[in-house]
């Protein structure tokens, strides 16, 4: 019996990684061709605040965290900052840019925690739909959504990011 139980927890122990990575969501590892040729043409109109992001976007979001709320603070806001900063009752993540055209959402934003880190998210969205089509960390220090693009095209952006 003693032995089962083990073998029991090393499986389940040697699973765990599966199933946590199975819970974030996929980022690709390099924009398609099609899709560094939309992104390199679109025209990306300003979101200035996370309520201007489409609905289906912070739906996607939410989901990525794995949160009950929309877990990121406003441009500028203050946020759960890294170190002694550290404010559990303030959100985990803040927005620093993000721009939509009529099917593409480009999300810029800061997380904080231990250690603070910078990332993108792409989405392909329609009201029916939403999807991430591409993500990873990012450097920190964009300010503007014509940055995060040059960010995206350029392969600034390193896919696989362990924590939304």
């Amino acid at each position: 019996m003693r032995r089962h139980r083990q073998l029991f927890c090393a499986i389940g122990l040697s699973l765990w990684p599966v199933v946590a990575a199975g819970s974030q969501a996929p980022a690709s590892e390099a924009l398609s061709a099609p899709l560094r040729d939309q992104v390199k043409a679109a025209k990306f109109g300003v979101v200035t605040s996370v309520r201007g992001l489409p609905l289906g976007i912070r739906d996607r979001l939410q989901t990525m965290w794995g949160s009950q709320t929309l877990d990121i603070a406003e441009p500028g806001t203050e946020f759960q900052g890294s170190g002694a900063n550290v404010n559990r009752q303030l959100p985990t993540r803040r927005l620093v840019a993000a721009g939509c055209t009529i099917e593409l959402c480009l999300v810029y934003y800061q997380r904080g925690g231990a250690t603070q880190t910078w990332h993108v998210a792409l989405f392909h969205w329609t009201p029916a739909a939403t999807r991430l089509e591409f993500g990873g960390l990012a450097p920190g220090g964009l300010a503007t959504v014509d940055d995060v693009r040059k960010a995206v095209l350029s392969g600034a952006i390193k896919p696989a990011a362990a924590v939304w």
